[in-house]
């Protein structure tokens, strides 16, 4: 008998590991340096703000963040920002880039649960060499049959990744933290969306929660093997 679910998708920062923690630990040592220029609530939003620009040009990912900041503390002291503090801005990035990697909760059991019967993808945004050395990090890596790092997630990048794989986005699951990539999209290309919630969230990755008949939640990935089960 065919199974009904043939592929799973994982996303990987804060599905698989800690990833937002990082970046909100770098946001504070950043509002710390501009502390004399900013307010850390105005100095948020106008990061946030230039993420939002720069998302386009840079991608996702630590690279952009740092760049995003740079540009950031540059408004912040109309062009006066000191050199010493783009150095350790630079710093900051560098460590982000460096830091461990820690799987997050019943990640190598679900993952584990769940490779050799389905066909399982990482599929996540951000830098690549990055992403890269991060998968390999986890230890994770021989247990996934392919690897996609892609500039966004929308509907049309499940449909084409799932649609080369049998059964189609009908039969793939697409499990993430983040409603507005993870979820919804690959509820739209007509996969199965499984919510895997992380206390920490971007403020660019906040949606609604879908309406759905395709839709499915979990406290963490310690459900994940029994809940595909049903959906088989």
């Amino acid at each position: 008998m065919t199974r009904k679910v043939q592929t799973i998708g994982f996303d990987a920062d804060d599905t698989l590991w800690h990833n937002e923690r990082f970046f909100h630990l770098t946001q504070q040592r950043f509002a710390e340096l501009l502390a004399d220029h900013a307010e850390r609530a105005d100095l948020d939003a106008r990061l946030l703000e230039a993420e939002r620009r720069n998302i386009g040009a840079y991608g996702f990912g630590v690279k952009g963040f740092v760049l995003s900041m740079i540009e950031t503390a540059i408004e912040v002291t109309e062009g006066r920002v000191p050199g010493h503090v783009i150095g350790q801005i630079l710093a900051a990035g560098q460590d982000m880039l460096a830091h461990p990697i820690e799987l997050l909760p019943h990640a190598r059991d679900a993952v584990e649960a769940l490779s050799g019967q389905h066909h399982l993808l990482v599929i996540t945004k951000g830098d690549l060499l990055h992403q890269e050395r991060k998968l390999a990090q986890s230890g994770l890596g021989e247990l996934f049959d392919g690897v996609e790092i892609v500039s966004d997630k929308r509907p049309d990048t499940y449909a084409r990744i799932f649609g080369a794989l049998p059964g189609g986005p009908e039969a793939a699951v697409m499990v993430g933290n983040s409603l507005k990539s993870d979820v919804n999209p690959a509820l739209v290309a007509g996969a199965w969306g499984v919510h895997v919630p992380h206390d920490l969230v971007w403020g660019l990755e906040h949606d609604s929660v879908p309406d759905h008949p395709r839709f499915r939640e979990l406290p963490d990935l310690g459900g994940l093997a029994a809940l595909v089960a049903t959906l088989d």
